[in-house]
């Protein structure tokens, strides 16, 4: 690994989980959080229960709308739309 400075440890890995898993770190901070989960597993759990939790999370919490009402939606869109334009050219 490079000079100490650079070297992440427990305490800033696990601070840094989710924005690592937002991939909003640097290219360079990111491969240190890497390096670090590949060698300690406590935060490598860490990291594997916030990454399956979030995937857990993003497919219960996802809305199922009947295709009836998409098409009531998409229709009144379309009649509002269609009042505007004839609004327009009057």
């Amino acid at each position: 690994m490079g000079s100490e400075e650079s070297e992440v440890d427990c305490n800033e890995t696990i601070e840094r989980l989710y924005t690592y898993l937002d991939g909003e770190l640097t290219d360079e901070r990111r491969h240190e959080i890497k390096e670090h989960l590949d060698e300690c597993a406590p935060c490598l759990g860490a990291f594997d229960f916030e990454f399956e939790l979030r995937q857990v999370i993003a497919n219960r919490c996802k809305d199922h709308v009947p295709e009836s009402l998409r098409r009531r939606v998409h229709d009144a869109i379309s009649e509002e739309e269609r009042r505007e334009a004839s609004g327009r050219s009057s």
